[in-house]
């Protein structure tokens, strides 16, 4: 089992490519951890604006009347990869774990891959 800094750790190690990675309570938009991250990518600030996100997303599923669970959020930039996990494992509900990645660097299908592990393990 992952603790919250075990868990970003991890992201930080395993995923080529990672620039920053955050747990956030998406009910607060409160990120419970953070890792990387740099002048540019502040990550508190990314926490909060992805929580509008996934609250809009969550918002226009009810609306639209869509039963599935949202899995992960991809956010293309033109050098970077956000992706924006939602926690569904034990009692991790109202949780997120947000990456941004290099997209020269970083595998998105590993990347998703090891974020999902990384997931599983968690326990906060």
């Amino acid at each position: 089992m992952f603790n919250t800094e075990t868990a970003l750790k991890e992201a930080m190690t395993a995923i080529d490519g990672t620039l920053g990675v955050a747990l956030v309570d998406y009910s607060s938009g409160m990120a419970l951890g953070t890792l990387g991250g740099s002048k540019e990518l502040d990550l508190s600030v990314a926490a909060a604006g992805n929580t509008d996100v996934v609250r809009a997303k969550v918002r226009t599923m009810e609306m639209l009347g869509l039963k599935g669970e949202i899995e992960d959020i991809l956010i293309t930039l033109s050098e970077q990869y956000h992706l924006i996990r939602l926690l569904k494992s034990r009692n991790n509900s109202g949780l997120f774990l947000y990456l941004a990645l290099d997209r020269g660097k970083a595998n998105l299908a590993m990347a998703r891959h090891q974020l999902r592990r990384i997931e599983a393990e968690l326990d906060v």
